[in-house]
């Protein structure tokens, strides 16, 4: 039964639950008064100085990320319990206020002479934080004095993160009254795909009023938090909202720039697709609840046991290697899966610390897009089980290359579905869906980053933003994308407010495309090489972030360079569109 598939999180705090992290905070506490006394002192470090520093400093990093990690996932799996509130707010604290003491070393890092620095990098002994060293240089220029960074932190816990947890909450308790039925956001949400118009409009209806509910809290938090980081932005110098977003993830602001203008200039595929949509379903014109309508009546239910295996069965048939780490997921409860009142929607993979697992969060609902889902969370759970070995520093990716993975393992359990599938209609279902993932997952987000891009420099020149404003630019954007193809209702302004990313990680969405792009370029190079691709493939994952973005896609032969890569991948997003066209004719939906 799904309520028996909950994940076992407390090895984190070595079973003894909340004491637990109190207990590791308290360890970190002790490491990081120790490392302080190095302060002042980094200039004159030798290279063996810096290796042992960063030791101990990656082992409180490890230690406050557990505390952290269980806290995190406690509250993810039960927000209602306002225990798992305080104790998320309180580890926040405590990580931030241990954080702080180590400020110095990296003020003091940065300002090192470029010569001292790079002569101190050659040394081997410091391979496993070598380039976290790097970037970290490249932060120099974006960084505050001591006291004001250690002000700046310690503010963040009553500031941003304050403003991002009342959002959760909010959003968490969102619900939509169905027929007298309260159900959840992400039920209502999961009920779009109903093959029923009248009942797609009708949930569509009661959603938007659900979203009413706090709308003008969560358009307050959302005001707060753009100002705040007008105001972190300006302090450190940052030329545009999303310089910092992209500095953080290793990309130049041009290379940004060149995919979301290429994704734009093909938004007319966006349109192709839901023009097609409509004729299919029989209507003039989609309205915005037909937009993730099935296009036929193919409803496959897919049990939960049916699901384990067949993406068990994938990863394994791809490499038994990476069939052996996913396949640890189910068997040592790394795993939640059950939909329940409280509990985050969505889905998402964390990877906690270097010196532990991930663990996945699902909603599973039966639908053969669940399926996927898991697929591509266990993706990331691989990527980020093997980057673990690279420790510390290095263990996860920029989030432009963390859906390389993802995406690729959701693609291997695609090919298995549509194996499977029994009748011309349900191979048809099942590339139409694929080809509605890539438009959400490529157009969709790059209209998210467009919404963004305008809420943020709006702000800026216009002040706090009315619910209107928000709606006005809203519509605005998705309509850039949609064009004459969907028809947005006035109901649809405030679909923006439940939409974690904006809040989590700002400019966090474009991270979609880009890794989506990546994906599908390294999937084609797996289908011409064959199992001699493999390795380097395994070879990538288990770099984890010890690269750079390019340097990562040359271990599997992509260089993200050429300015080609991006059309290059939409082409194949086009060329799935004509290939589920012919679909359709062949399964007699189109005349």
């Amino acid at each position: 039964m799904l309520q028996d598939l909950t994940w076992d999180i407390e090895p984190l705090v070595d079973g003894l639950g909340a004491p637990g992290a109190d207990a590791l905070l308290d360890q970190a506490r002790a490491r990081a008064e120790r490392l302080a006394l190095q302060k002042g002192k980094v200039a004159g470090f030798t290279a063996a100085d810096l290796e042992q520093f960063m030791v101990e400093y990656g082992e409180v990093r490890e230690l406050i990320g557990r505390a952290s990690s269980y806290a995190n996932l406690v509250f993810s799996a039960d927000t209602s319990d306002p225990r798992h509130g305080a104790l998320l707010q309180k580890v926040q604290e405590r990580g931030t206020e241990i954080g702080t003491l180590l400020l110095f070393f990296e003020l003091e890092w940065t300002a090192l002479p470029d010569d001292r620095a790079d002569a101190l990098l050659e040394d081997p002994g410091l391979e496993s934080a070598r380039h976290y060293l790097k970037v970290l240089r490249r932060l120099r220029d974006h960084l505050l004095t001591e006291p004001e960074e250690r002000i700046m932190a310690e503010k963040s816990v009553t500031s941003r993160a304050a403003w991002t947890r009342l959002f959760d909450d909010l959003t968490a308790a969102i619900e939509a009254d169905l027929d007298g039925e309260r159900i959840t956001l992400e039920e209502g949400l999961s009920r779009l795909t109903s093959p029923d118009r009248d009942e797609r409009r009708t949930v569509a209806t009661a959603i938007t009023a659900g979203l009413q509910d706090g709308l003008k809290t969560r358009g307050l938090i959302y005001n707060m938090l753009l100002q705040d980081k007008a105001t972190d932005d300006r302090l450190r110098n940052y030329e545009s909202w999303l310089q910092s977003f992209n500095l953080s993830q290793e990309a130049s602001d041009e290379s940004v720039a060149a995919l979301i203008g290429a994704v734009r200039g093909r938004y007319e595929l966006a349109q192709r697709w839901y023009a097609l949509k409509a004729k299919i379903l029989g209507v003039d014109k989609l309205a915005y609840y037909d937009r993730v309508a099935p296009v036929t009546d193919d409803d496959t239910e897919i049990e939960w046991a049916q699901a384990k295996d067949i993406v068990l069965d994938c990863y394994t048939a791809f490499s038994r290697d990476a069939g052996d780490v996913v396949g640890r997921f189910f068997t040592e409860r790394w795993i939640d899966v059950e939909a329940r009142p409280g509990k985050v929607p969505g889905a998402f993979c964390s990877p906690t610390v270097a010196s532990h697992h991930p663990y996945v969060l699902l909603n599973y609902t039966g639908r053969r897009q669940d399926v996927l889902t898991l697929a591509h969370e266990l993706g990331h759970g691989l990527h980020q089980a093997l980057g673990g070995r690279q420790g510390p520093f290095h263990h996860t990716t920029p989030l432009t290359v963390a859906e390389t993975a993802s995406v690729f393992g959701e693609t291997i359990a695609f090919n298995r579905l549509l194996e499977l599938a029994d009748s011309p209609r349900s191979r048809f279902t099942l590339l139409a869906q694929k080809v509605e993932g890539a438009i959400a997952t490529v157009f969709r987000q790059v209209a998210m980053n467009g919404f963004e891009d305008r809420v943020h420099t709006t702000r800026r020149s216009e002040g706090e933003l009315s619910l209107e404003r928000f709606g006005d630019l809203w519509i605005e954007t998705q309509t850039e994308m949609l064009g004459d193809a969907v028809e947005l209702h006035d109901e649809y302004r405030s679909w923006w407010s439940y939409i974690p990313h904006f809040i989590h990680v700002p400019g966090y969405v474009y991270a979609y495309a880009f890794g989506f792009l990546l994906a599908t370029s390294v999937y084609a190079a797996y289908e011409q090489r064959g199992p001699e691709f493999v390795p380097s493939y395994l070879e990538m994952l288990s770099a984890g972030g010890s690269k750079s973005p390019e340097e990562l896609a040359l271990i599997v032969e992509c260089d993200l360079t050429d300015e080609s890569f991006w059309d290059q991948g939409l082409d194949m997003i086009e060329r799935d569109i004509t290939a589920t066209e012919e679909a359709a004719r062949a399964a007699g939906l189109l005349t």
